[in-house]
Parts: structure tokens; C-alpha cells; sequence
């Protein structure tokens, strides 16, 4: 069917259109703010460099489903519910243990995520986020396993979720250092404003649908490699520099693929006009890190990358750079690194939920039809 000329058709009849809903304004929100020229990131009143330099992941779960720090007592009752919710009903364990070792994880971190539905009783919105918030680094960590031929590691009844989720992954207690690194790189990802995969949770949300549902779908929109999956093609595409290390220059390998139109991955923003923020703490704990676990030479490329695409390109790093190393240093598999994502960013997607089931109303945009209309019906055999 033939789609007709935008150019012959009177828009004035029907709302703006802005591809990719840039620039339209769909929800209000206490949960965050992005100055995209000043590279601001604010959650719920609070700078991300107070909260990286000063507070717990499990202190922003608080504040973003809350719109407050808690106090102690408040702190205390949630780590305990968290510990408390790690473990895996055993359908779910038997699910993961089923999956082929090529099995794409976010599949099987959307699926499994999907299951909990089954087999929680949550009595509100908050008690539903803590039991995802507390499940997602146990789904990781044990597929991560798994697939390796290695058994399961049970979670701990203690220690922080950055602790727990690199003693499940590698079957041994993390130091102070890589403890502190994962805590950073759970709360700087844990919100991010009106980004896909959180609208589409909202989406899901404002037709009534349970939460389990909304998160399921906002990993779906995460899975995408431009949404989420871009610091796995930061970590490949530094990996490829890392085959010949001998001959390996960073500086031409990133003219030589800006000169053949080939992205590079990791840098620039829809929102940040500027450094992003996040980045720029990203890159003082990969520097640190990357000493620490002897991985310099990656840590000195992303720097030769980043002066490059500067200087050719003007353009600054968004989160995923950085993270990419970061999270290698920390002995993930890059394929995983979209999970860990995801498993911080719960704790928005949930925020966002509880927000809109608050003051809800169903999202139901309009879509401008440009194909013809009342055409004449052809028999099947003439067509």
C-alpha cells in the first residue's frame, strides 16, 4: 500500500509530530533531573555527587521510592527485607539452570524476572520493588554461574547488595575496594529520567498492569543495544584493540573507524550536551580500579579514545565508557554488563511505577495514519 507525501498533507489538522517523542513532556516527576547543558543529574533533590560521595545503593532505593533519605531505623528495616527477599523460589533456579550456555542474558533476566510474578505475595507497590531490587543480582549472578558448568553460590543473610552480588558472581568475598566501585556503579545507574525502557514501564504501569509486568518490560526496552546494550560494544570494541596489543594504537583505530562512518560507541547523549556526569566519577574508580586489577593498558586506551573523539569529534562520554571498564576490572563478562544494569535501574522503574499508580491516567499517544484511505476492494484471484 502506497504511504503518501507528508508534504501533501495539511498537518495542521493533527498534533506536532516529534519522532522519537523528543522534547514532548508525558509525565511530571519527583524521582530525577537532568540539566543537559550543565551535565546535572539530580535524584529526588539530590546532587549525584553528594549521593556518589555519601550514600548506599540501598539508601537511593529508599530515596527514589520515597522521595526522602531514610533515617536508621527506616535503613535498617530495608536491608533486612532485602536480605531477607534474596533467595530464588526453585522454579525460578530450575528455569536458569535449563538455559544453553548461548542463551542472551537479558532473555533470561527478563523471563525469570517475569516468574517472580508466581511467587510473590506483596502487600504494596514497595514491598514488590524491594523483592525485585533484592532478586535481580541472585538471577544474574546464578545464570552467570551456570552457563560456566559452576554450581550456584546462595546468597548471604548479610552484607550490603554490591557485597552479596560479587560474592554470588565469583564465589569468593569481594575487597572494601571492588565492594565500593559495584555500590558506585549500582547507584549511578539506578535513574535516569524519561529514558525508553522507564516509559515503557510507565506505559505498562497506567493500564493497571502489576509491576512484575511493567519491569519485565521495561528490560525488554533495556535489552536494546541502543538503550542499553552500549557498554558491552564499549568493552568489545576495546577488547578488539586488546587482540594485538603490540601494535595496537588507539588513537588510529578510532580515526581510522570515524574516517570509515563507523560509530564509536560510549559517547554522546540524547539529554548531556556536556560530560556526563556520571562519567566523569566513572572515571576516577576506573583509574583506581584499573591499577588495582592490572588492567592499565584498558584504562590508558579509554583515555586515548576520549582525548581523540574530543579533538576530532567534539564529543564527550556518556556513562557507558567508563562503566565498561569498570565493570571488566571487576571480573564481569561483558554480555552481562546490561543485566548489571538492569538490576540497578530497578530501583527507577519501580520508583516510576509506584509515581504513576499514584496519579494515574492511561498513556495512549496518537499516531498520524499517512497510508491511503477507502480503497476499492480487488477479488483475490486479480490481485
Amino acid at each position: 500500500m502506497a504511504k503518501q507525501n507528508l508534504e501533501n498533507i495539511d498537518l495542521s489538522e493533527y498534533p506536532h509530530i516529534n519522532k522519537g517523542l523528543e522534547g514532548i513532556v508525558a509525565f511530571s516527576t519527583t524521582k530525577s533531573f537532568i540539566d543537559g547543558q550543565k551535565g546535572e543529574l539530580i535524584y529526588s533533590g539530590y546532587n549525584i555527587d553528594t549521593l556518589a560521595e555519601n550514600a548506599t545503593f540501598e539508601e537511593v532505593c529508599f530515596l527514589l521510592w520515597n522521595d526522602r533519605l531514610p533515617n536508621k531505623k527506616e535503613l535498617d528495616e530495608l536491608n533486612d527485607k532485602m536480605v531477607g527477599q534474596r533467595k530464588l523460589p526453585q522454579p525460578v533456579i530450575n528455569y536458569i539452570k535449563s538455559t544453553n550456555k548461548q542463551a542472551e542474558p537479558m532473555a533470561v533476566l527478563r523471563t525469570a524476572v517475569s516468574m517472580l510474578a508466581d511467587f510473590e505475595d506483596s502487600s504494596s507497590n514497595t514491598d514488590a520493588a524491594i523483592a525485585m531490587a533484592a532478586q535481580m543480582p541472585t538471577i544474574v549472578a546464578a545464570f552467570a554461574r551456570s552457563r560456566d558448568g559452576k554450581e550456584m553460590v546462595e546468597p548471604l543473610d548479610e552484607g550490603s547488595t554490591a557485597f552479596n552480588f560479587l560474592y554470588m558472581l565469583n564465589g569468593e568475598k569481594p575487597g572494601e575496594q571492588a565492594e565500593k566501585t559495584m555500590d558506585l556503579c549500582l547507584i549511578l545507574h539506578a535513574e535516569h529520567g524519561m529514558n525508553a525502557s522507564t516509559f515503557t514501564g510507565r506505559a505498562i504501569c497506567s493500564t493497571q498492569s502489576d509491576m512484575f509486568s511493567a519491569v519485565t518490560g521495561a528490560i525488554g526496552a533495556l535489552k536494546g543495544p541502543l538503550h542499553g546494550g552500549a557498554n558491552t560494544q564499549v568493552m568489545n570494541m576495546l577488547l578488539e584493540l586488546e587482540e594485538d596489543p603490540d601494535t595496537a594504537d588507539p588513537v588510529e583505530f578510532t580515526k581510522k573507524k570515524l574516517s570509515n562512518k563507523e560509530k564509536i560507541m560510549g559517547f554522546g547523549h540524547r539529554v548531556y550536551k556536556t560530560f556526563d556526569p556520571r562519567a566523569r566519577l566513572l572515571r576516577d574508580m576506573s583509574k583506581s580500579l584499573s591499577e588495582e586489577t592490572g588492567h592499565e593498558t584498558l584504562y590508558e586506551w579509554s583515555e586515548a579514545i576520549l582525548k581523540t573523539m574530543k579533538d576530532e569529534k567534539d564529543i564527550d562520554p556518556n556513562v557507558d565508557f567508563f562503566s565498561a571498564t569498570v565493570y571488566y576490572s571487576l571480573g564481569i563478562k561483558p554480555d552481562l554488563f546490561t543485566c548489571i544494569f538492569a538490576m540497578s535501574r530497578v530501583s527507577g522503574w519501580t520508583a516510576h511505577y509506584i509515581e504513576q499508580d499514584e496519579n494515574n491516567r492511561l498513556v495512549r499517544p496518537r499516531a498520524l495514519y499517512i497510508a491511503e484511505k477507502n480503497l476499492d476492494w480487488t477479488p483475490v484471484e486479480e490481485r
